[in-house]
């Protein structure tokens, strides 16, 4: 072999270095701290979950059964100038016991809540992990707006309609547990009703449904808004069933305003 010859060596193909950096996971996707449990684990941890939420529930119903008097007067109030009668024995009783439970479900579901978001908080990417505490405390907010909104305008809206359409052929006494029965259903119904912004929002930020895609079928939500204020409101009256239907469409426009304002 002489100087002059060259001796042809194979060279390596170049590694396109822009491909894999194209390809790398995005941070916010990772879940963070994760750790391996069995199947076993994870249905023992959900067993004392449900546990400690039974628990708190039960406290809670009990503390409110010991002062459930002043919680059955507060419930009273929108039905002023009404006599309410106890049609059976122990209808008051049974009447205290609805209250109990539906007040202690509400004061034991931070709790429960709490309890919830522990099980799955270590399957949530970063990504999930941000929109829990808006979400959480977003709905806390709506629920008790939605409660305050059905005491103070849908429940005596639709005891006066009752009572002025009634008035001058029957005598306004009630019993006491089909009273009950018709605020507690509309108090819960409203207040879960007004947790639509919240389904909005993680339906947008998840990718679902754009808020473009929301406004664009806003006339089948004013027919869904009339159609669940009939079912959720236990009255006929049409006045409850507007306010209440109103209250889902002013929701849902602001639902959209949110999904909006977080770029979706």
């Amino acid at each position: 072999m002489t100087p002059s010859q060259e001796v042809d060596t194979p060279t390596s193909p170049a590694i396109d270095v822009e491909g894999y950096d194209d390809q790398a996971i995005d941070p916010l996707d990772e879940l963070p701290g994760e750790v391996e449990m069995s199947l076993f684990d994870h249905l023992e941890e959900l067993r004392q979950r449900i546990f400690y939420a039974l628990i708190a529930v039960a406290v809670s119903v009990i503390g409110c059964f010991i002062i459930v008097k002043p919680i059955v007067q507060l419930l009273e109030i929108p039905a002023q100038g009404i006599k309410f009668l106890q049609l059976a024995p122990g209808e008051y009783f049974f009447v205290s016991l609805k209250v109990a439970g539906y007040s202690g479900l509400v004061l034991a579901s931070p709790f429960v809540l709490y309890q919830i978001i522990q099980f799955v908080l270590p399957g949530l990417t970063r990504r999930e992990r941000r929109l829990l505490a808006p979400v959480v405390l977003g709905s806390s907010i709506l629920f008790l707006v939605g409660l305050v909104f059905a005491y103070l305008l849908l429940i005596p809206a639709a005891l006066r309609f009752f009572i002025s359409y009634g008035a001058d052929v029957v005598e306004q006494l009630w019993s006491i547990e089909k009273y009950f029965e018709f605020v507690l259903v509309l108090l819960f119904s409203t207040g879960l009703a007004f947790q639509i912004p919240i389904i909005q929002l993680l339906l947008g930020a998840l990718g679902i449904v754009s808020s473009e895609k929301m406004l664009s079928g806003w006339r089948y939500v004013i027919v869904g808004a009339v159609v669940l204020g009939a079912i959720i409101t236990p009255s006929t009256d049409p006045l409850t069933q507007s306010l209440l239907a109103g209250a889902i469409m002013g929701l849902y426009l602001s639902g959209i305003g949110l999904v909006k304002l977080v770029g979706k």
